[in-house]
């Protein structure tokens, strides 16, 4: 039967048709949805995991227990999950394991723009990449194969395009391959020095294999041109890109296995064109591969580094121009991303804003505190340096800056990274305010569950860690909670807990207002007799009010009544 599915949907139509049993991840843009689109298969456990090293370690563990296991995350997940990953590549697997590595070109949801295509090769681990919806799941079902086969785990690479765009697929029966027996073997998987070194030898054995294998591989494809002056070797999106473009006008070689590359079919390939030509997203990672083969090529000359390619780049570069378009008359205004009208965090950011403090902030919804008029963040890293970055800027900036610092930090990127920070805090002392922002859900990639919200994946209820007993366990004896809607009480808990000697958490807890299960309060309105128009409420930025004809105004569509605006104006004149 054929469905119209996006990319992540068909993902985990592949893990269900080739009989995976156990799903771990963390949920990451663009990458989140496979793991809850696996988690609507009853055949499969799907669970989310505290952060991705935890969900990949997980999955080695499934795979020692005889059954096939997945791992998903975007591209910095990996960069968390590097530590397992590397090792797992010397002591291979027992049931196969398959992880999804979901790259951002264009920064659509991310903090920066890394091809993880390198770690492929840093690791020397195979690499797929589907082009579509059809090749994300039968890539899928290969890559199980091959990792049982070369004793390895697959990395699967698709992009924001692959992953929420949709095309027809093609579905099948699932089949679940019989439980392998676990079997004892140190020196395998007890990667100590004495054994790891014996280990090596056999990883590059099987670099060679795969290189082998990717010569014959249905993966890999040429199709033929009308124009042999100029090739392209090109794959995943950036083959679409091509087709759309130019059609058969030129030969095209598709890697959809891009590590190990296939040397010889390059080499042929590039003997058969006038010009080689590569197209790829981001960094220059196959015209690298080519011009280590010594052949002449083309790439990052013609294409940029930056971002995102489309037809049109192609057809500028590589056909007969860029299609004609007209221009706006007039500029369309900005609309930057905002924190949602009733958002807990507004209240909070706020209060940060108004004190003047520098603030540390970290990966979530809330990273949009940053943006004016609130403007209440100096730094963003990654996951859990908020603490992390306190700490050492206290230890270096001088006793008056405990002061007039804190930390921020969403409830699930604490507990994904965020708790080990605050363990550094109180083991090394440091007079550090850390604000643990509980918005009761993983608001960022679209409302996951998490370890403090109670339930799991599936919805059911699960073990709901306590952050306040968590921090005190952690060694922070100042623990105290707030209501982010109530002002005074946000300032008199940043002021108090400033001023104290010693660390401290403050827990700014409301749930997200647009869970479902939220009640809200009849929205405001504006009496206009005592509106001065001063616009003190207009500093918090909700894009429930505006200003029209001198005083405010409130869009009863999105106001969900939480009074935060009302507390900023002195006459009285919202309620």
């Amino acid at each position: 039967m054929k469905q119209l599915m996006s990319g992540n949907e068909a993902f985990a139509r592949g893990l269900y048709e080739a009989g995976c049993c156990y799903v771990s991840s963390y949920p990451g843009t663009p990458s989140t949805e496979i793991t809850e689109q696996a988690a609507r298969y009853p055949e499969m456990y799907a669970e989310w995991a505290p952060n991705e090293k935890v969900a990949l370690e997980s999955c080695f563990g499934a795979s020692l227990g005889g059954r096939r296991a997945f791992c998903g995350m975007k591209h910095v997940g990996l960069n968390v999950a590097a530590d397992p990953l590397f090792t797992l590549s010397y002591t291979g697997i027992s049931a196969g394991v398959v992880i999804a590595v979901a790259d951002d070109p264009g920064m659509h949801s991310s903090q920066n723009e890394q091809d993880s295509r390198w770690y492929a090769r840093a690791s020397k681990l195979p690499m797929l990449e589907p082009s579509d919806s059809l090749e994300a799941k039968e890539f899928t079902k290969l890559a199980f194969e091959l990792s049982e086969t070369f004793d390895t785990p697959v990395l699967i690479r698709i992009c924001m395009r692959v992953a929420h765009s949709k095309s027809l697929v093609e579905t099948g029966d699932r089949r679940e391959p019989e439980r392998r027996p676990y079997a004892k073997d140190p020196s395998k998987y007890v990667m100590m020095p004495g054994f790891a070194i014996r280990r090596h030898p056999i990883v590059e054995k099987r670099q060679a294999d795969l290189a082998e294998y990717a010569e014959t591989s249905p993966l890999n494809q040429i199709e033929d041109g009308r124009d042999h002056s100029r090739g392209i070797l090109t794959a995943a999106t950036s083959y679409q890109y091509v087709k759309e473009a130019l059609g058969d006008r030129y030969p095209v070689l598709k890697l959809g296995m891009t590590h190990p590359v296939p040397a010889q079919m390059i080499r042929n390939f590039a003997a058969e064109v006038g010009e080689l030509v590569v197209v790829e997203e981001l960094d220059p990672i196959l015209e690298n591969e080519c011009r280590t083969l010594g052949l002449s090529v083309r790439g990052k000359d013609l294409f940029s580094c930056l971002g995102e390619l489309s037809p049109n780049i192609i057809r500028e570069k590589l056909g007969d121009g860029a299609p004609s378009c007209t221009a706006l008359e007039q500029a369309l205004p900005g609309r930057p991303p905002v924190l949602c009208p009733g958002c807990p965090h507004r209240g909070l950011f706020y209060t940060l804003k108004r004190n003047r403090l520098t603030v540390f902030g970290d990966i979530g919804c809330y990273t949009l505190g940053a943006t004016a008029p609130l403007s209440a963040m100096d730094t963003t890293l990654c996951m859990g340096a908020s603490i992390s970055g306190l700490h050492g800027y206290l230890k270096t900036a001088g006793p008056e800056a405990a002061s007039r610092t804190v930390a921020v930090i969403g409830d699930s990127t604490f507990l994904h990274s965020g708790v080990t920070g605050l363990i550094n805090v109180a083991y090394n002392e440091s007079p550090a305010t850390v604000i643990i922002l509980d918005n009761s859900i993983t608001g960022m990639t679209g409302h996951q569950q998490n370890p403090a919200t109670g339930y799991n994946l599936k919805g059911d209820p699960c073990t709901k860690i306590d952050l306040e007993a968590l921090c005190r366990a952690a060694g922070i004896r100042r623990v105290r909670v707030v209501d982010p809607y109530d002002l005074e009480e946000c300032d008199r808990a940043v002021k108090e807990e400033l001023a104290a000697a010693e660390p401290s958490v403050i827990i700014s807890r409301r749930p997200c207002a647009l869970l479902k299960y939220v009640k809200h309060a009849a929205p405001l309105a504006v009496d206009t007799d005592s509106c001065v128009g001063c616009r003190s409420c207009m500093q918090i930025g909700c894009p429930a009010l505006s200003f029209e004809d001198g005083h405010a105004v409130v869009d009863s569509g999105q106001c969900v009544g939480c009074g935060v605006c009302s507390q900023l104006c002195y006459f009285g004149a919202l309620s």
